[in-house]
């Protein structure tokens, strides 16, 4: 599988491994990938597409064009327990 533009990836390495984040850009072998809350879209991290590896999912970019909108996206993969409904209560 390949590494594209919108295509939500798992970093492998780093201090920031086992943590989702979307490509926003490719730069020869680099990525700049976001994640909304610690690396938003304002200041996105390159990062070495070595040390990334893809999931199924390509998201549309032109859908997430706020932090909140890409942190929501990107919610079932970072927090698999607060994706669904809340069953708090219950």
């Amino acid at each position: 599988m390949q590494i594209e533009k919108g295509c939500v990836v798992r970093s492998i390495s780093g201090r920031d491994a086992d943590r989702f984040y979307v490509v926003m850009e490719l730069q020869d072998d680099c990525a700049l990938i976001c994640d909304g809350k610690v690396r938003r879209l304002e200041r996105p991290k390159r990062k070495n597409l070595r040390h990334l590896r893809p999931t199924k999912t390509l998201l549309a970019l032109e859908d997430l064009t706020t932090n909140n909108q890409l942190r929501r996206a990107l919610r079932a993969y970072n927090n698999p327990e607060e994706a669904g409904p809340s069953t708090k209560g219950r």
